[in-house]
């Protein structure tokens, strides 16, 4: 019996390292991967656009939008028009110098060639080309591409056409020369891969609203958007076009036009502080909520970053100064917190880094502490000014923000009333003092004293 025993050991013993050998043979050399070109960009998407859903979809139209912006920002565009393709393709037009189409020593093929095709390759890189930029990584442009089952290039410089072609990120040929004009500019079609999106239907509406923004961000630049899918009752195709002269002060006006408004004008700030440019438009309402966006180079930073934080900062400080001198608050008996001095405020904070660093290639939250520093001096130095030189409005603003503090102190008190009701109700009643009605003997009465 216990040769049997001794048996079955050996046997399970054997196959328990044979398994072992077996796997370590398979974690080898050979299992390192090393993905070439744009086979990463198609191997994790998420990674480099956000999502593979409707979100993803729309960001590769906003990234090579953003290339024609940085070219407005250079002083070198000043249309910009968005085509979406009866196929769902998506064609994008600027007026820019164009991508460079020259032969580059180093990757040895066109100019062009590599900025679609080979990541962290651009212009943005040399601030002699680009002062300010949105681009940075030298990624998107050539992840637009990886992503794409068709794209198409067409350069207008130097008095040719150059063009080229690509499947899936890679070139179908060299660039080449298909004819003469008289204009310069990029223009950029691109067909989404389907195997790789969720959806590959593209929104109008979402389209719209993100060109919209980009007018009052850049005034005196014209976006334009046409739907080539449908045809309305005059046999045209839906569209609408953008240009703002405004600017910021445009902008918060559109986002406040269904509110009442607290004052008559947007107070609108524009100043430059350690060489980073900041503008800043900001109107009160009578509303109760907080509605602030903030901007880096034109883009949205929607979980904000240094420079919401500074300009909340200053915001808060250069509120309660005045508030104090004034002597508004000598009757007031609690604090008031940053969240009173926001209530009601829509606002839109715009700046220009050089060198801006951003939490992942997506770009939604700024990271530059400089920058909280220089927003922060900017907006409390214009910010006084405008409070000193309009007493009147400064005056209903604090008279506001004191408005929603008494709200809240009062609701919190109304809060703690109700917390200390329920402790001394029903079960909550400590010891003697519980009710005894419903469990106690006929008879039983609570004696205090």
């Amino acid at each position: 019996m216990s040769e049997f025993i001794n048996e079955n050991v050996n046997k399970t013993d054997s196959i328990i390292e044979t398994n072992t050998t077996k796997k370590n043979q398979e974690y080898s050399a050979d299992s390192i991967q090393v993905l070439e070109g744009l086979e990463a960009v198609r191997k994790r998407p998420a990674m480099y656009i956000g999502d593979i859903g409707v979100k993803g979809l729309h960001h590769l139209v906003y990234e090579v939008v953003d290339n024609s912006i940085d070219e407005a920002l250079a002083g070198h565009c000043k249309n910009i028009d968005v085509f979406i393709r009866p196929d769902n393709s998506i064609l994008v037009k600027d007026d820019g110098r164009g991508i460079p189409t020259d032969y580059h020593t180093k990757e040895k093929k066109s100019a062009l060639e590599v900025v679609m095709t080979v990541l962290h390759a651009g212009g943005k890189f040399d601030k002699d080309s680009y002062k300010v930029s949105g681009g940075l990584h030298g990624v998107g442009v050539s992840c637009v591409n990886a992503l794409s089952s068709h794209m198409k290039v067409e350069v207008y410089r130097e008095g040719k056409v150059f063009i080229q072609e690509y499947s899936c990120g890679k070139p179908l040929y060299d660039v080449k020369v298909i004819g003469e004009t008289d204009r310069t500019g990029t223009t950029t079609t691109f067909l989404p891969d389907s195997s790789i999106f969720i959806t590959a239907i593209y929104q109008y509406d979402t389209l719209a609203t993100r060109l919209r923004e980009l007018s009052f961000l850049n005034k005196g630049i014209r976006l334009s958007i046409t739907d080539e899918r449908e045809t309305n009752a005059d046999g045209q195709h839906p569209s609408d076009s953008f240009f703002s002269e405004g600017g910021l002060k445009e902008f918060v006006v559109y986002l406040d036009e269904n509110r009442e408004k607290l004052i008559q004008d947007p107070i609108y700030m524009e100043g430059e502080r350690s060489n980073i440019p900041v503008e800043v438009a900001m109107q009160y309402n009578t509303s109760f909520n907080e509605n602030v966006h903030s901007y880096v180079n034109n883009i949205n930073t929607h979980e904000g970053g240094t420079h919401l934080a500074g300009f909340r900062r200053a915001l808060t400080r250069t509120l309660k100064t005045y508030a104090e001198k004034s002597g508004q608050l000598d009757k007031l008996k609690f604090e008031i917190s940053g969240d009173d001095f926001r209530e009601g405020l829509t606002a839109i904070i715009s700046v220009k880094v050089q060198e801006p660093q951003f939490e992942g290639q997506t770009k939604t939250k700024l990271g530059n502490n400089e920058v909280m520093g220089a927003v922060d001096q900017a907006v409390s130095e214009m910010l006084s000014n405008y409070l000193e030189e309009h007493p009147r409005e400064a005056r209903m603003i604090v008279d506001k923000v004191i408005l929603a503090a008494t709200a809240r102190h009062a609701a919190r008190k109304a809060r703690e009333l109700v917390q200390r009701k329920n402790v001394l109700s029903g079960s909550g009643l400590p010891g003697k003092l519980s009710d005894c009605s419903d469990s106690a003997p006929e008879g039983c009465e609570l004696f205090l004293g």
